[in-house]
């Protein structure tokens, strides 16, 4: 791994200021404070109308069970006639079970007798049990689950975390809580006894749980009910204090209008106990309940009473109520006061919410680190799976060597490349290598901490990020060269060495995060991405965001400052392919992001891309998941500017960002939420943030205008244009199927005969072709091939589903597992295909490997092929097809209609002002469009056009004239308008004003000119952006006119013809 050249901006962490005082971080001028995505209530700020609760109780008083006595006396029977107890202690052991354990009568009334009486034998059973013990220790342990509640006991020590035993938190976690909906939840109540088990080792308390299956009072409630007496569970409104109503209406109407946790602390008065309460969306913390035992226990606080509630609307609130441990537990440690303790506690909960769960959380149970170590740790370990797999400079030198020699070569590096990337460092291995070294995690965390962390509150600050109350003094923090020098010390062999040095690249990158904001849903981290290797990554990128929370991980890539590219989830049937994506998602993301670079020619915007990668446990959280990734995001694109909630970040970048972001797989449903998300936060580029978001925020939806498949539909055309071939007499196979956008509209506004389609739901083929009538139909509904009515097939037809196995075609051969069929439908031989129409699948279905099935007697079994979806073919695949006499158009060229109308969406929203914008670009809630909203769509569809059938001719042009494969043509005229571009924007050419609003009123839209003008335009755009127009249009034209590797007076001519084109107007105008 490479580390970036250091610069004054961009200095190692050792070279950093350190902490920065909150007074000292600058601000960027001009930039708005942001509405909270949680909530945090600090110490000295005001939330509710009294913070000390003046209740005596628990806050919660149980129905006084009318019939206790009698069922003691019953229990007492039982247990006699049972006679396992001694008859003189029946009666004690009975009444310390009733009285001493502080179990209220709920669990009375819904017990029965003789499973009361088994729960007093067990316990008994353990303490004669303890007499055969050497340290006499009262180890009493019960669990009993039924269908609608479960029972635990446990002994412990108050403050402390116990890694043997039964961790029955954890399981109540695994079992009830992680899993609970609206439709099936649980309920926590659990009381540690109040006095300590008999016995000489009287440390000991018992700890009881009680899970409940919820009944509700509403199951269902209306969307945004948020009153408690509709939303809550009937034993919780029969058990709970008005007072605790009354907390827990306030917080739930808090936590249904925000992304992430609300986090209240109370003073009970008269009393050193706190009470804390968090409330959170369902299933948006999995292990919150057991990791927060860890968290208080650190720093030497334990709970006397915790309650899990849950309601129907989808929120839970925990309800902890906390103390200092008592000095005979804490072996001596000399914890801070309890107020210090709950506002660090306060804090780290939205660290915990993060990541419940860490690959490191036993430290952190033990001790022996601290919270915000082990989350770090997990986070680098994250970030070392994608980074330290790395092929070499050796396997560069290979390349080199073998370059010019035979194309099965190329086939075997490929092969290499896969076989090391995989192979090298697994994640389990990796994980492991970390876990040997807690003592160098510290060391470079603190390297990190120094960095990042900012004083909110000065010298006085009661939070030091080196701080482990565990340790009787903080450790020094050492620069960049003693860290690698420790490690080097520390470690047993090279390979360890380089998992711990990645820790010091990890900080050295870091240009800012949110790790220390005290409210924050997910954890994101702004990279320097210089750290990449040059010879695997030569495309330099210019942004870089690694977010990581316990549902996904994910990356957003951009090779320019303006860019826009869609947000991809991406999911994984089982952990066998999760290990897969996990392994290739930075790679794809990139050439993702590289490929839209590419599309981007014709557009001001760069190429970007992000990609959500859920975890294999979480393939149910797509919302959850995108939510917690465009917030996170927020957190480091506008300056936080309420202390204690949103907390200043140390920006190393030094410069503001805007990112342009757009719907891509398993997010078009999202874009909306995204929108109006940002525009919450007090994001000023609310209306550009997303594109594809629904016409009623000024989105112009894709699929409803087909504007992605306009481009591809133009390069098909083309081709039967320039090769005179009647559309209807093409057989045509199409991967992704009529429920997607461009499946959907190509079939909508092709013609060819469909021949065969695969789609998620399998395969679908007759070689006679298949009932357009029908396609259409299911085109229309967005359905997938599975609707397909079978009866329209002719005798040589079928249908063969990814569920069916051992399924006989009409031809006699036996299809043995129909997601295989599927998943490689395409690459069978003996197709009669003539055009092949890539509109869905996986990136890299076709590759070097698996090309040679598409090529017989080296000719190309599909003569022409149109590239729609993104990286369907690997650029080696697509220039031995072309070798092979296929005419073949890449994705970047193809597929471009869709960002086109993207960047025309962006630019309108910076032009109109939000009135104008609601006015123009808005669909009105009864469904009226404005007129100029009608009129835009159409003259972006030409837009898109015009520019598709400009590159088609361009390539079809140079094709002929050098022979070149048009895969790497298309490459060289992007990568020829790019540069062209950069170096446009960075002449004194902008600088002519004449020539500048000129190229201004070619490139922008005719609408928006005749609608707002050029001089409010000028006004209301960025500059960069508009010069970002003026550059890439300018060499756009330039390019495709005169070709990727034009004379050297081409440009002069080119410009010649625009200044006389000028002066020509200026005559004109002054007659």
């Amino acid at each position: 791994m490479a580390t970036p050249d250091g610069s004054a901006e961009n200095l190692p962490g050792f070279l950093r200021p350190a902490n920065k005082i909150l007074e000292n971080v600058v601000r960027t001028p001009g930039r708005q404070p942001s509405p909270q995505p949680t909530h945090l209530n600090v110490p000295g700020v005001q939330f509710s109308a009294s913070r000390i609760l003046k209740e005596e109780g628990p806050g919660y008083v149980a129905p006084k069970f009318e019939g206790k006595e009698s069922q003691m006396e019953n229990v007492m029977d039982i247990i006699e006639d049972k006679g396992f107890l001694p008859p003189d202690f029946i009666q004690t052991e009975t009444e310390w079970f009733y009285d001493k354990l502080g179990i209220d009568d709920s669990y009375f009334q819904t017990e029965t007798a003789e499973n009361i009486s088994s729960n007093i034998l067990s316990l008994y059973a353990t303490k004669v049990a303890a007499y055969a013990r050497d340290d006499k220790r009262l180890d009493m342990r019960l669990d009993k689950e039924a269908a609608d509640h479960a029972v635990y006991f446990d002994t412990s020590r108050p403050g402390i975390s116990e890694a043997a035993g039964p961790r029955y938190e954890q399981r109540i976690d695994t079992k009830y809580l992680n899993g609970s909906t609206r439709d099936l939840a649980y309920r926590v109540e659990t009381f540690r006894s109040p006095t300590a088990l008999p016995g000489q080792n009287s440390d000991y308390q018992l700890r009881c749980y009680f899970v409940y299956k919820c009944s509700f009072v509403n199951p269902n409630p209306e969307p945004g009910v948020t009153d408690i007496n509709q939303i809550g569970e009937k034993r919780f409104l029969q058990k709970a204090t008005k007072n605790t109503k009354d907390i827990y209406q306030e917080i739930i109407n808090h936590a249904a209008g925000r992304t992430g946790p609300v986090i209240e602390v109370f003073d009970i008065q008269g009393s050193q106990a706190k009470r804390l309460v968090i409330a959170f969306k369902q299933g948006s913390a999995m292990g919150m309940f057991s990791a927060l035992s860890d968290l208080y226990h650190y720093y030497g606080v334990t709970s006397s009473r915790k309650y899990v509630e849950q309601f129907s609307n989808g929120i839970t609130v925990i309800s902890l109520y906390l103390k200092p441990v008592e000095q005979k537990f804490t072996d001596q440690v000399k914890y801070p006061p309890i107020e210090a303790s709950i506002h660090q506690i306060m804090k780290e909960v939205s660290l915990l919410y993060c990541v419940p769960q860490n690959r490191f959380q036993a430290h952190f149970a033990s001790g022996r680190l601290s919270l915000q170590e082990t989350i770090y740790a997990h986070c680098v370990w994250v970030f070392v799976q994608h980074f330290l797999n790395r092929l070499g400079t050796e396997y560069t030198s290979l390349v080199a060597a073998l370059a010019k020699g035979p194309e099965k070569h190329q086939e075997l590096l490929a092969k290499i490349k896969k076989r090391l990337r995989n192979e090298t460092f697994t994640p389990e291995y990796l994980l492991e290598i970390i876990h040997k070294y807690p003592d160098l995690i510290r060391q470079l965390y603190l390297a990190f901490a120094h960095t990042h962390y900012v004083q909110t509150r000065g010298q006085q600050d009661d939070f030091i990020p080196t701080l482990s109350y565990q340790r009787l003094k903080s450790d020094p923090v050492y620069d960049d060269q003693k860290l690698q020098t420790i490690i080097e010390r520390s470690v047993t062999n090279e390979e360890d060495a380089m998992v711990m040095s990645a820790f010091r690249v990890f900080n050295t990158c870091t240009l800012k995060t949110n790790f220390y904001t005290p409210t924050k849903v997910a954890l994101s981290f702004r990279l320097d991405p210089r750290f990449l290797p040059e010879y695997e990554y030569p495309q330099p990128l210019y942004g870089m965001f690694l977010v990581i929370s316990s549902e996904f991980r994910g990356f957003h890539l951009r090779f320019k400052d303006i860019a826009r590219g869609g947000i991809r989830i991406v999911k994984s049937r089982n952990k066998e392919a999760y290990a897969i994506n996990a392994r290739s998602l930075f790679d794809e993301n990139y050439n993702l992001a590289n490929t839209q670079q590419r599309k981007n020619k014709d557009i001001p915007e760069g190429g970007s891309k992000g990609v959500i990668l859920l975890d294999v446990n979480h393939q149910d959280k797509v919302k959850t998941a995108f939510e917690k990734y465009i917030d996170s995001i927020i957190d480091l694109l506008i300056p936080p500017t309420s202390p204690g909630i949103k907390d200043p970040i140390v920006d190393l970048h030094g410069q503001e960002e805007i990112l342009f972001m757009g719907p891509d797989e398993n997010t078009a449903d999202l874009v909306d939420w995204a929108t109006e998300h940002a525009r919450k936060r007090g994001a000023p580029w609310w209306k550009s943030f997303f594109t594809g978001k629904s016409p009623k925020l000024g989105g112009i939806p894709h699929d409803a205008y087909g504007m992605t498949t306009l481009s591809v539909r133009e390069y098909v055309l083309g081709i039967y244009r320039k090769l005179n071939l009647p559309e209807t007499n093409v057989s045509k196979l199409q991967t992704g199927g009529p429920d997607g956008d461009l499946g959907s509209n190509e079939i909508l506004l092709g013609h060819e005969k469909y021949t065969a389609i695969v789609d998620g739901s399998g395969v679908l083929c007759d070689p006679n072709g298949l009932d357009r009538q029908e396609l259409l139909r299911l085109a229309k509904k967005r359905a997938m091939i599975a609707e397909y009515d079978a009866e329209k097939l002719s005798p040589e037809g079928y249908r063969v589903s990814v569920d069916e196995t051992n399924i006989t075609l009409p031809s006699g051969e036996l299809i043995t597992n129909g997601t295989i069929f599927r998943n490689t439908f395409h690459l069978r031989d003996g197709r009669p295909f003539d055009l092949f129409v890539p509109c869905g699948g996986r990136p890299e279905s076709i590759d070097l490997s698996t090309v040679q099935k598409l090529i017989v007697d080296g000719k190309s079994t599909i003569p022409y092929i149109v590239e729609g979806a993104n990286l369907f073919i690997t650029q080696d695949a697509k220039i031995r097809l072309e070798r092979a006499g296929c005419i073949l158009f890449k994705d970047a060229s193809a597929n471009k209609g869709g960002v086109t109308s993207s960047s025309l969406e962006v630019l309108a929203s910076l032009c109109f002002d939000d009135a104008g914008f609601t006015e123009n670009m808005c669909i009105k809630p009864d469904g009226t469009v404005p007129d100029f909203y009608k009129s835009y769509v159409n003259q972006v569809q030409e837009t898109i056009k015009r520019n598709a059938m400009l590159e088609f001719e361009a390539l079809w042009r140079e094709h002929k004239e050098t022979d070149e494969p048009r895969s790497r043509l298309s490459d060289t005229l992007s990568n020829a308008i790019t540069k062209l571009d950069e170096e446009l924007q960075q002449t004194q050419l902008w600088d002519n004003v004449a020539l500048r609003n000129s190229v201004l009123m070619d490139a922008l839209p005719q609408l928006l000119l005749e609608k707002i003008g050029l001089e409010t335009i000028l006004l209301r755009v960025p500059p960069n952006y508009l010069r970002a127009i003026f550059g890439s249009y300018l060499a756009s034209r330039f390019v495709y006119q005169y070709g990727s590797t034009p004379s050297q007076f081409a440009f002069f001519d080119f410009m010649s013809s625009r200044l006389k084109k000028i002066e020509k107007e200026q005559l004109e105008n002054m007659k």
